[in-house]
């Protein structure tokens, strides 16, 4: 059992992206930012990763400014720097390669008071796939409640 507790969920990027593999990765946050994730003040629906000169960033995450915070306080839409191995940092580059694939933050977490997120390799969906998974969903959706209503 892992010490977990998950801080921002992106549910747009499974429904705007199909997910082919996923990393973790620790996030370089200042003081004042660590405060905001650990009160729940993130926001990753519109974010991405980006590779700069062999290192993984993150652009357009919002972390809210901590309220407590003095004239120190950080930049809400800050680029932030992804700890990724070398290894995967260069599997990564070797995968963006492919044509129409992107980084995409998935959920953002802290483990043993250690902030983390996972990132996926996607592929953008069409709006025929868009709409197969939401009847997925609907069809399940349904199942579940007959199956309840039974017992």
């Amino acid at each position: 059992m892992s010490n977990e507790k998950i801080i921002s969920l992106n549910r747009k990027a499974y429904h705007e992206y199909t997910i082919l593999e996923v990393y973790q990765a620790g996030i370089v946050l200042t003081g004042t930012e660590i405060k905001s994730v650990r009160n729940g003040q993130v926001n990753i629906k519109d974010s991405y990763a980006s590779i700069e000169k062999g290192e993984v960033w993150l652009c357009n995450a919002h972390i809210s400014p901590y309220e407590m915070g003095n004239i120190y306080n950080h930049e809400p839409l800050r680029k932030r720097k992804l700890l990724l191995t070398k290894q995967e940092i260069n599997k990564l580059i070797g995968k963006l390669k492919e044509s129409g694939l992107t980084i995409v933050p998935l959920k953002i977490y802290l483990d043993k008071g250690w902030a983390k997120i996972e990132i996926g390799i996607a592929k953008g969906k069409k709006l025929h796939d868009k709409r197969e998974s939401i009847a997925k969903k609907s069809v399940k959706r349904e199942i579940e409640r007959e199956i309840k209503n039974r017992y």
